[in-house]
């Protein structure tokens, strides 16, 4: 029977990858592939990446409108084996974390910061909808 994975808690889950980043696998099956992260679960720390990590599943006919047969599947990735990809320089990075004051009431908040030429990365799925 196969171990299930704990979840962290709702407060200790956060992730060095968002939703819509562009991200390299540096390893397993599709080592060294490029895709775009498609959806996060941060509390498994886990992510799945468009494209890639792809296993068939074999589905039992659910009625008269849904036949059965054989899907393929994007499986989730463990984000220890993903690097953001920096939208500034363009390459495999590591994430730094900077505390700055932003917007209209001078909140401080976290930004992501590439560690190879030290600008912000961009956020793609909450200023453009993910595109």
């Amino acid at each position: 029977m196969k171990k299930k994975t704990p979840m962290k808690p709702h407060h200790l889950a956060k992730l060095h990858v968002h939703k819509g980043d562009t991200v390299k696998i540096i390893a397993g099956k599709d080592r060294g592939q490029t895709g775009r992260v498609e959806r996060a679960f941060p509390r498994l720390e886990r992510v799945i990446v468009e494209g890639h990590n792809i296993a068939k599943r074999h589905l039992k006919p659910r009625g008269p409108g849904q036949p059965g047969g054989i899907i393929e599947k994007a499986m989730p990735i463990h984000v220890s084996n993903v690097m953001v990809i920096c939208t500034e320089c363009g390459e495999p990075t590591r994430i730094a974390h900077d505390r700055v004051p932003q917007g209209a009431d001078q909140k401080v908040r976290v930004r992501r910061i590439c560690k190879k030429c030290g600008k912000p990365i961009q956020e793609r799925s909450r200023t453009t909808g993910g595109e």
